[in-house]
């Protein structure tokens, strides 16, 4: 019979082991020129812009300073194809932001593609098993 201090070294070392998170990461960007342009952050941007009317609120909402999130809407609008989010000035109910066809279109296919990747994650998560 082994020591018990190489027992007990062996039934710790087995409980780490069965403790270990294991998982499969995947992490999606759309780049324009090596920079990139669109990804998890900005998907959540957007849906509370669209949820809220507004910049501010949107960027409340995410702990991030008005200056941030407006910063990321000027980069999405100039250097994508078209712009996501428009301006509304003042008037009766005060002005705000919404988005454009195309920033609805944006949301609507970047999380179709996020689900595909999801799947494509369960679908092979048996290789955690090896690890």
């Amino acid at each position: 019979m082994p020591p018990i201090k190489d027992v007990i070294f062996e039934r710790v070392r087995i409980m780490i082991d069965y403790m270990k998170k294991k998982e499969i990461v995947i992490r999606c960007w759309i780049d324009i020129d090596g920079i990139r342009f669109f990804g998890p952050g900005r998907l959540e941007l957007l849906s509370l812009i669209d949820e809220s009317g507004s910049i501010v609120k949107a960027a409340k909402a995410m702990g991030m300073s008005y200056k941030k999130a407006w910063d990321m809407v000027d980069d999405m609008n100039t250097r994508g194809k078209k712009p996501l989010v428009v301006a509304r000035k003042g008037g009766d109910k005060g002005g705000g932001t919404e988005l454009t066809d195309t920033g609805r279109k944006m949301i609507a296919k970047y999380g179709k593609l996020l689900t595909k990747l999801n799947a494509v994650i369960e679908k092979n998560g048996d290789i955690l098993n090896l690890v």
